[in-house]
């Protein structure tokens, strides 16, 4: 078995995609290898067009749907992000990345109630999509559900303890039990972590946990 030759950079690996589509310009692949080339150096315009081209040679490739709905989604365009998503699903149902972002999505235009089925069936397929586990405790809680959320940022956290935005998650759902001790500990970890906890909430759990 040959090893797959390395590459100094990805202008290399692009020249060398493209010979290969030279060669076999219907491989679905090597499309899709090409757009993720491109993606990494934020070429948008070129990677949507490898991806396009990896559906139109291999339909059911639901990794290319999701990478456009990336593009979407990079430019602020939340139903085309939906759209591309939900065509993924329907080409592989148990995939749970499209499921993630489009329970994402969805709690971005404000419909909690279609966010948490597909955020479910996310973690149902991958338990350890820390993502979907995240954005599903921030849906439960925008419902007032603050056991249900708890629980799931709880398990982000576990499984991804510099996971910034979970932490601060977790502390707006502790304040509202009125766990403020517990809230400061999850303050802390977010700042840890890098994320910005924005102020008024740094004052208000400073009032409160005294």
């Amino acid at each position: 078995m040959s090893e797959e030759p390395k590459y100094n950079n990805v202008d290399e690996y692009i020249k060398h995609l493209k010979e290969q589509l030279m060669a076999n310009s219907e491989c679905g692949n090597t499309h899709y290898n090409l757009g993720v080339a491109y993606l990494s150096k934020r070429e948008y315009m070129d990677a949507e067009h490898c991806f396009r081209e990896a559906t139109a040679n291999s339909p059911k490739m639901a990794e290319a749907y999701v990478q456009l709905g990336g593009i979407c989604l990079e430019r602020g365009d939340l139903e085309g992000c939906l759209n591309f998503n939900r065509i993924a699903t329907q080409q592989r149902p148990f995939f749970a990345v499209p499921w993630g972002n489009i329970g994402f999505v969805l709690m971005q235009l404000g419909d909690s109630e279609k966010a948490i089925p597909a955020l479910q069936k996310a973690i149902k397929y991958d338990p350890g999509f820390v993502q979907a586990l995240a954005t599903l405790g921030s849906a439960f809680f925008s419902r007032g559900e603050l056991d249900d959320a708890l629980t799931h940022l709880k398990k982000a956290v576990e499984l991804q303890p510099m996971f910034g935005p979970a932490w601060n998650n977790l502390a707006l759902v502790q304040a509202e039990k009125g766990d403020w001790a517990a809230a400061v500990e999850s303050v802390k970890k977010a700042q840890a972590s890098g994320y910005e906890v924005p102020q008024a909430f740094l004052d208000e759990i400073a009032q409160n946990n005294k």
